[in-house]
């Protein structure tokens, strides 16, 4: 049997672990395993007529291929943010299909996003065998409660945060980290708690500067220290301003300047207070994956291939209540994954609400 893996979608850490384990796992059961460059954009690349076209799109993956990949970040594979039904010439599934047929590949697994993975299950529903894998370090694919690159992802931001508290102290002025997260602010809310940060803006909750900037204000003045710190998602928003449109765009088509910019402004402006701005941005995806991401990269490749081993297909792979399960890949065309923001926060206060303990899941499902 000759299956096919390829990542979509913004990178993060634990794809290569992934990776790793869906081609030992099928090297066991005695298939082959090619990988495509480039995500969807690769497939649609290559001509199966042209063999330097093939060469160029994809990648045989043995034993020494993936030897020692689990140890770094990133993807082999490469990726990009690419939804063949939605190209300027029109639909290209049928082209998609047609490159998977002439290769030999008998069924697919893919790792992405939001994305990535409702073409995956478009694919499925035409009949084309496919395992989803949910990355993203948002950790907002709705259908299950972790996605490879959310640990790694809170794990960088904490270390940021709490290493800016010397720049921000020294300074006297209250920090405003922004962090990724356009739709779900739990990256933020999760960063924020665990650094024990001031106030944290997650995307859910428009902030008001009425009430936010007192609270900031008393925060620095209660403090011997005389500084304060509060992480804002990139998806949040201030009231009053109408920016809807902008903050849900990609951060390179952005014409305007973030929201973890313009709340500093807003500081600045009406509580006569000097602020430290970062965006950690892509900082936050970098580097190679912490021990949970390796963990579940791992169980998800294996996973995986099990599932195609016993004809399981058109599944996507789940963390649920702390277990692997897997459910149907169109799932995550259900909803949208957000933060339960009654159980976990108080937007009157904008921080994490950790009221009630017994029976909720662990931040880190």
């Amino acid at each position: 049997m000759r299956i096919g893996i390829l990542t979509g979608g913004g990178d993060v850490p634990g794809l290569n672990p992934c990776i790793r384990s869906v081609t030992l796992s099928a090297i066991d059961l005695g298939w082959e395993v090619i990988g495509f460059r480039r995500g969807w954009q690769g497939v649609l690349a290559i001509d199966p007529d042209d063999p330097a076209s093939v060469a160029a799109g994809t990648l045989r993956l043995d034993r020494e291929a993936v030897r020692g990949i689990d140890r770094m970040g990133g993807t082999i594979l490469h990726t990009s943010r690419t939804d063949p039904r939605t190209l300027e010439e029109g639909d290209r599934t049928a082209h998609v299909l047609h490159v998977l047929d002439r290769l030999g590949v008998e069924a697919m697994v893919t790792l992405g996003g939001d994305g990535t993975l409702r073409f995956s299950a478009h694919l499925s529903s035409l009949g084309f065998p496919v395992i989803s894998i949910p990355k993203t370090m948002d950790n907002d694919v709705f259908g299950t409660d972790y996605c490879i690159g959310f640990s790694t992802a809170i794990s960088r931001s904490v270390e940021a945060i709490n290493a800016l508290r010397t720049t921000i102290e020294s300074h006297e002025r209250i920090g405003v980290i922004e962090l990724f997260g356009r739709r779900s602010g739990e990256t933020a809310l999760l960063s924020g708690f665990l650094a024990q940060v001031d106030r944290t803006i997650i995307s859910e909750v428009p902030a008001d500067p009425a009430v936010l900037l007192p609270l900031l204000v008393a925060d620095r003045r209660s403090r011997p220290a005389g500084y304060a710190v509060c992480v804002i998602s990139e998806g949040a928003s201030l009231v009053g301003e109408d920016h809807a449109d902008e903050r849900h765009r990609a951060a390179s088509h952005r014409t305007m300047l973030t929201v973890g910019r313009r709340l500093a402004q807003v500081i600045e402006r009406e509580a006569r207070v000097g602020t430290v701005v970062q965006d950690l941005a892509y900082l936050m995806r970098a580097g190679e994956p912490d021990a949970m991401d390796r963990m579940v990269g791992f169980a998800f490749g294996g996973l995986a291939v099990q599932l195609i081993q016993q004809r399981q297909t058109g599944r996507m792979v789940t963390l649920t209540s702390g277990r692997y399960h897997h459910v149907p890949a169109d799932t995550l065309l259900g909803g949208t994954k957000l933060v339960d923001v009654p159980n976990l926060y108080d937007a009157t206060c904008y921080r994490a609400k950790l009221q009630r303990i017994e029976g909720m899941p662990m931040f880190l499902y």
